[in-house]
């Protein structure tokens, strides 16, 4: 009787290590934006007096916190260039609606969307538009929170409309 064949592991070639890419130097970087003041002034603009509603009681149960938020975020990622404010809103309400379960940023966001010439419609079709993308659940739930937020908007958040684009006008 033979001895049992012994498996053989194939060999694989070597491969020549990838270069080390460059190290990054500060000349390479875009500076952040850390602005406390435009910060304050941005929210105060786009949220108008909810703001402080929003983050007012916050401080007492995290001090600090809410100033961070305004100034890492209002005063530093949108102060950033390269998008105008309406494309951000259009990206916090696709974000917040895909996350699901913060209702509250949501509604925020809603109305800032509004506080800044969007329409109902343009947030409605934002929404809509996500349904293939995070689910429908989730666009409803969107959508819900639009609604309620649209029945509470002040009449002046609520003028602009817009009209549904031709055939011509579609890509």
């Amino acid at each position: 009787m033979s001895a049992p064949a012994v498996p053989t592991t194939p060999t694989t070639p070597a491969v020549p290590a990838a270069p080390a890419p460059a190290p990054m130097t500060p000349t390479d970087l875009t500076p952040a934006p850390w602005d406390r003041e435009a910060g304050y002034a941005l929210l105060a603009d786009l949220a108008g007096p909810v703001a402080a509603t929003t983050l007012g009681g916050l401080d007492s149960l995290a001090p600090g916190f809410p100033d961070w938020i305004v100034t890492s975020l209002f005063g530093g990622t949108y102060q950033r260039p390269g998008l105008a404010l309406r494309d951000r809103q259009v990206a916090n309400l696709a974000a917040l609606t895909a996350l699901g379960g913060v209702e509250p940023q949501l509604a925020d966001h809603v109305r800032n969307s509004l506080r800044i010439g969007m329409t109902r419609e343009e947030v409605t079709e934002v929404i809509v538009h996500l349904a293939p993308y995070v689910g429908v659940p989730k666009a409803l739930a969107g959508l819900r929170v639009a609604t309620a937020t649209f029945a509470e908007a002040a009449p002046t958040e609520a003028v602009p409309t817009t009209t549904a684009p031709t055939r011509e006008g579609q890509a």
